[in-house]
């Protein structure tokens, strides 16, 4: 029997994090677990049990509904060998953490899989298309992400699946990243209003992910890729004129004025994020070319988010 095919109907599925892109692939991922007769975990931080905030109370009512065992773990202060050997009870990991234990993270999350002989894993890699983008962006995430990458080519005992996303739709919309500030009446384009981004909503990449986990034959060893949405930062300021009935103010940041507000501010995360997505070129692809779009799996597009959302 092929090997992948045995980790479906036998082996362990356990999610990392259950964050806000943690808790859409476990609710996607558990009826689908449960049919197959898999059980399905998901490591959290003892914090989270112990002193738990409101919101960590209502997300493990929710998981323990769905039948989801909650691991404790300290990612932070885990130096990757007791984590390895947590890992090795699992056939299948999903890393939903993103870099919350800070730089170095990633890199240390994929050591430890690879270390336990995890047999498939689906890394953080919800994100751009960091082979694009390639090393020396003057992104230190970026290039992180694509260390992982040359990790998981550069061994053949785990399988790996890495889902390419672009940014989460809600991000367009961030206060913090300064694009579109629906109170003000202002939208904003990075480098120019031709540059296009890809999008995708956190439930979208929840369901989309557990399909691809069950996938027949298996996927294994490529980036796949999806998309809620692509869109230039001009199409984006129309759509918002339109669904607001407003007629919003636009500025256009330019590569030069988005370089000189990071050199004033170097330690501004967003100010750097803003250069990122200027330049274009790994940041968006063609939404009909998307796993999701030849599967026929409906996803929510931005102006379909924005109508919902919209104040």
């Amino acid at each position: 029997m092929d090997q992948s095919i045995s980790i479906m109907k036998t082996g362990r599925m356990l999610v990392l994090g259950a964050g806000e892109l943690g808790m859409a692939i476990l609710r996607h991922l558990a009826p689908r677990c449960r049919d197959a007769g898999i059980s399905l975990s998901v490591l959290v931080s003892p914090r989270s049990l112990e002193t738990p905030d409101s919101v960590q109370v209502r997300d493990r009512g929710a998981l323990q509904a769905l039948g989801v065992e909650l691991l404790p773990f300290d990612l932070a202060n885990d130096d990757g060998v007791e984590l390895a050997a947590l890992l090795s009870q699992f056939d299948t990991v999903v890393g939903c953490t993103g870099f919350v234990a800070g730089p170095g993270t990633q890199l240390r999350l994929t050591q430890a899989v690879l270390d336990s002989g995890v047999r498939r894993y689906i890394p953080w890699q919800f994100g751009v298309d960091y082979d694009v983008v390639g090393k020396g962006s003057g992104q230190p995430v970026f290039d992180e992400q694509f260390e992982v990458r040359a990790m998981l080519r550069g061994q053949a005992d785990t399988e790996w699946i890495i889902v390419s996303t672009g940014m989460f739709t809600s991000f367009l919309f961030e206060p913090a990243f300064g694009l579109v500030d629906l109170q003000s009446g202002m939208v904003r384009g990075l480098g120019s209003w031709d540059t296009r981004v890809t999008v995708t909503t956190p439930d979208d990449i929840g369901r989309c992910t557990a399909a691809i986990l069950f996938e027949q034959p298996p996927i294994a060893n490529r980036v796949v890729y999806l998309a809620s949405d692509t869109v230039s930062y001009g199409q984006l300021a129309d759509m918002i004129d339109a669904v607001t009935e407003r007629s919003m103010r636009r500025e256009l940041l330019t590569d030069a004025r988005l370089r000189a507000d990071l050199d004033a501010h170097p330690a501004d995360a967003m100010a750097a994020y803003r250069i990122a997505f200027a330049r274009g070129d790994g940041m968006w692809w063609n939404k009909e070319e998307t796993y999701n779009a030849e599967r026929g799996i409906p996803m929510i597009d931005v102006e379909s988010w924005l109508r919902t959302h919209q104040a």
